[in-house]
């Protein structure tokens, strides 16, 4: 896929979404670190992305593992073969021409967690900050999403959507590999807004609330998934250093001070609608990312600690409304 075209479409397709001067602003953003800064090992990634068959497929996008052409249509050992040149795969699955990936998380398990407590889709336009390789996009749109923007500053993230945009060119799922910080502040043009994996990694994380509040319309959706931990509305956790191996995590709080933050934000209608540790059935390593991943950060002895000694990863999912 050309990226000079990939650019373009964007542009007409979130003419839609954005007024002329912030989409104009996205956009340079998108082609400086797609194309002219781009990231040292973007040719090899897009190599891989044309070794894989042309498109347009036939393409299940409702499914736990996106499906994305038939089995037997394509050889399985230069599918599989093409899709290793995009190792690692972390939030997924996905099935390619009967290629089974088996990504880092199970993504199709928070998808069930989450999905039964959203408004419904059809009709909406969606922002998924965070968004990976853009697994519950897909997801989205074919709950009958009008368009659904990803946004992540990962563009090997960006690869991998482009890997399934192959085959559904039609599907009004597009991807900007920004930060949310980076958004055009107050536009007000999303009916449902998803931060899933995010606020943790903030300094400030009443700043990406407002934040997320601002791509809102009024009486507009908010899905915030972020790492929690048990106690009361006093309590919040911030790691001295490093938590479960990762150096940039700051404040967890419990879901009855997330509640506050979202309240003092502005927000109505709050609820939990999920809470759970996460499991290493969930989030482990694969032939499809072969790096250290959740076992290897928990404490060897006693697992629900991670290995510096904080309560073991554990996740909420708060919906809210924007007045």
């Amino acid at each position: 896929m050309n990226l000079n075209t990939y650019l373009q479409d964007c542009d007409t397709a979130l003419a839609e979404t954005f007024a002329d001067a912030p989409r104009h602003t996205l956009l340079s953003l998108t082609r400086e670190r797609l194309i002219e800064r781009p990231h040292g090992d973007l040719p090899r990634w897009m190599a891989a992305l044309e070794a894989l068959p042309a498109g347009p497929a036939e393409c299940e996008l409702g499914a736990d593992a996106l499906r994305i052409g038939v089995a037997g249509e394509q050889d399985p050992k230069a599918v599989r073969a093409a899709l290793e040149g995009l190792i690692p795969w972390r939030k997924g699955p996905f099935d390619f021409f009967g290629v089974a990936v088996d990504t880092e998380w199970r993504s199709d398990w928070k998808w069930q967690r989450v999905a039964p407590h959203l408004s419904p889709l059809a009709g909406r336009r969606v922002l998924d900050v965070g968004c990976g390789s853009g697994y519950h996009c897909w997801r989205m749109a074919a709950e009958g999403a009008a368009q659904v923007v990803g946004i992540d500053p990962t563009i090997l993230f960006l690869v991998q959507y482009l890997a399934v945009k192959r085959f559904a060119p039609t599907t009004p799922v597009w991807f900007l590999p920004v930060r949310m910080e980076e958004m055009p502040a107050e536009q007000q043009n999303f009916d449902t807004v998803l931060s899933m994996g995010v606020l943790y990694h903030r300094r400030s994380p009443l700043d990406h609330i407002l934040e997320l509040k601002g791509a809102l319309v009024s009486g507009g959706e908010l899905v915030l998934e972020t790492l929690v931990v048990e106690g009361d509305e006093r309590t919040v956790l911030m790691p001295e250093d490093r938590y479960a191996a990762m150096r940039n995590v700051f404040f967890l709080p419990s879901v009855a001070m997330l509640k506050i933050w979202l309240q003092r934000c502005g927000f109505e209608d709050i609820r939990c609608v999920d809470e759970c540790t996460t499991t290493l059935d969930e989030q482990r390593a694969t032939d499809w990312m072969r790096f250290q991943s959740l076992p290897d950060f928990l404490d060897a002895e006693n697992p629900s600690l991670t290995r510096e000694g904080y309560p073991a990863p554990r996740r909420a999912v708060l919906v809210a409304r924007k007045p």
